[in-house]
């Protein structure tokens, strides 16, 4: 989770099992941090003790405030009452709290008491807040009466804590298991099968969804016959499950805080290191070298092979109000027929390089000046739209996604993602207003802007929860976006990402899944300035800088054949001889050169080395690697519409 998550979050764990760090990083990525230490200084000559609170302060980075409450215990819930919005407190932890609510300094004193006004100030505090608290429920039972006194009174603690937090986690041996708002689900779906331990609750199932899983539409527009490819079992080896979801009745649900896969972390830098050795003339692949290390972190080998199975997601969806100011009405509508009848610039693109197109249907988004974009059911049934089209995908042997939007309004939707979830100034991340005929309209992109600041203003005391981000601003193809990007996490498949609508759902999906922007890949910002910021909020550098402005998906995929390339030729190329001890001659370097300048005369006999028995020189055209493109198989049918959850 990031700062965009719960507004409260209870972390609870044994000595030493991880839980401080782990609650540390849930604050990592916020602006503003409070560190509430609540432990006492204790004895001076406690040199250990010392020594652990000098390893907590020396974690902690220096832009966090600290705040001690070791003074006077109702001080905490004073603090939490008097934060602001945009603060986030961290309090480490509530056995040090307890320690001195319980001091003969401090009795006689009401401790139940003191405890519900605490669970009180958390229920009403502004900010978001993490607590730590050490979990002593599974130890034995002390021997002492201030011993027994400290456990009962931790144990009421963490009980009245846990019940207003809005979620609650466990970690154990640093593994976190959430147990709150899910832990009714995760029982009810006891029965489901296991696999990879990395997946903990990660998806869990609803006895209230009964949506059907939405049928791929591959429209056949290859103008060319792609290059056989050696047999292969079915599906894509890259993307096997990570995990098994348990299902209930029918359907999915997808909470905060999923333990999704991460790229392999050792597999990449490898990769890199070894272009040094390839046998290249020049200085090598430049800034390129890190597709090759993106490739093989996600592919988890250290000679990654190019993509040969793409698929382009290109979804539509308009978005009502000002936020479409300036588009003509239909536009949207028309290029999604034009894609999928195999025209325009996305399909002839696609077809060129060999990928499938899909073309999907998203949820229209309501006015957000006025009222939510989605109601919350069409939220989660977003969310498990966009996850299974990349269940699908993983099914059918791709090994690359490729994400564009194509709406109206969808350049206002995203630039309202990202003032929630960044703190941006709309005018600042809403590009220029471009007519048809080429001109600038800025009375349409003042429209614009007008309508994201309304929308914020009557969001403003709003949760910044992930699907509440998704259900006041971000519309159905941002919703379906993210549930693409969780998907595609959970089956490791990579995601290509081109146009604000998918960094707007990198932006929500890092409260839901923070392994999510590890998968994805930026080719060209395309001097977007919405797409500048998410990237660089994300922590995603763009390969290159075209500048290209051919609409979602469609510039990504200008780029993909160089991206193909640098793998191709990175896996494909020997170590140079003097590396690998080889031999640095040329096949034919035994035979004499001929001095004989008839060697150029076409009525001549052929010389030896274009003999087809001659010996074939070290470089050996690469074989492609994988299945050929989804688009081929005639057993796929057109895709239905967008289906309401």
């Amino acid at each position: 989770m990031s700062v965009d998550g719960w507004n409260t979050v209870l972390v609870l764990g044994g000595i030493r099992s991880g839980k401080s760090e782990f609650a540390e990083s849930l604050v990592t990525d916020a602006p503003v941090v409070r560190y509430v230490a609540t432990a006492p200084e204790g004895d001076p000559e406690d040199t250990e003790w010392a020594t652990r609170l000098a390893a907590h302060r020396a974690r902690r980075p220096g832009s966090w405030t600290t705040e001690e409450t070791t003074e006077d215990p109702r001080r905490l819930a004073d603090v939490l009452e008097s934060a602001e919005p945009n603060e986030m407190v961290l309090v480490d932890d509530l056995g040090g709290w307890v320690t001195v609510l319980l001091d003969p300094d401090h009795q006689p004193a009401d401790d139940v008491a003191t405890i519900a006004e605490l669970a009180e100030a958390i229920r009403g505090c502004a900010a978001r807040v993490v607590l730590v608290s050490p979990e002593v429920g599974l130890s034995l039972v002390p021997t002492t009466p201030l011993g027994r006194a400290f456990t009962d009174a931790l144990g009421a603690a963490n009980r009245a804590v846990a019940d207003a937090c809005d979620a609650v986690v466990l970690v154990v041996a640093g593994q976190p298991v959430w147990l709150k708002p899910a832990a009714t689900a995760i029982e009810q779906a006891a029965p489901a099968t296991t696999s990879t331990a990395t997946a903990t609750a990660a998806v869990v199932a609803s006895p209230a969804d009964a949506e059907p899983t939405p049928e791929v539409q591959l429209p056949d527009v290859l103008t060319h016959t792609p290059p056989a490819t050696p047999p292969q079992e079915a599906g894509n080896p890259w993307a096997a499950p990570t995990m098994a979801l348990p299902m209930v009745a029918t359907g999915l649900v997808i909470q905060p805080g999923m333990e999704l896969p991460m790229p392999n972390e050792y597999e990449g830098p490898q990769a890199v290191d070894r272009l040094a050795t390839l046998d290249v003339p020049g200085a090598g692949l430049g800034v390129l070298d890190r597709v090759v290390g993106f490739a093989a972190a996600t592919q988890g080998t250290s000679v990654p092979a190019a993509w040969d199975s793409v698929r382009v997601l290109l979804l539509h969806g308009d978005h009502a109000g000002g936020a479409s100011a300036g588009t003509v009405a239909g536009e949207s509508a028309r290029r999604a027929a034009q894609a999928r009848a195999g025209q325009g610039a996305l399909a002839r693109l696609a077809a060129e390089s060999g990928a499938s197109l899909q073309v999907v249907d998203t949820p229209a988004s309501a006015p957000i000046e006025d009222q939510p974009a989605l109601t919350p059911d069409q939220v989660e049934s977003a969310l498990r739209y966009g996850w299974r089209l990349a269940e699908q995908a993983a099914d059918a042997g791709v090994q690359l996604l490729v994400l564009g939007a194509c709406g109206a309004g969808t350049e206002a939707a995203a630039a309202a993602v990202l003032a929630a979830t960044a703190g941006a100034e709309p005018p600042a991340v809403l590009g220029r207003v471009i007519t048809d005929s080429g001109e600038i309209d800025d009375a349409a992109w003042m429209i614009r802007c007008a309508a994201v600041r309304d929308a914020l203003h009557r969001t403003r005391r709003s949760s910044r929860g992930a699907k509440d981000i998704l259900a006041e601003l971000g519309g159905g193809d941002v919703a379906v976006a993210t549930g693409v990007l969780l998907g595609a996490t959970a089956r490791r498949v990579p995601v290509l990402l081109d146009g604000p609508v998918g960094l707007a759902a990198g932006m929500v999906s890092r409260d839901l899944a923070g392994q999510a922007r590890h998968w994805c890949l930026l080719a060209d910002h395309g001097r977007h300035p919405a797409v500048r910021l998410a990237a660089d909020v994300l922590g995603l550098t763009p390969l290159l800088d075209l500048r290209l402005d051919l609409g979602e998906g469609a510039n990504a995929l200008v780029a993909l054949p160089l991206l193909r390339s640098v793998l191709a030729l990175s896996a494909a190329l020997p170590a140079h001889p003097s590396l690998d001890g080889g031999d640095d001659t040329d096949p034919g370097a035994d035979e004499p050169e001929s001095t004989d300048p008839s060697y150029a005369d076409p009525d001549l006999t052929e010389p030896d080395f274009a003999e087809p028995d001659s010996t074939e020189p070290d470089f050996v055209e690469p074989e492609p690697a994988g299945p050929g493109p989804a688009s081929t198989r005639a057993d796929e049918q057109p895709a239905s519409g967008w289906r309401a959850g």
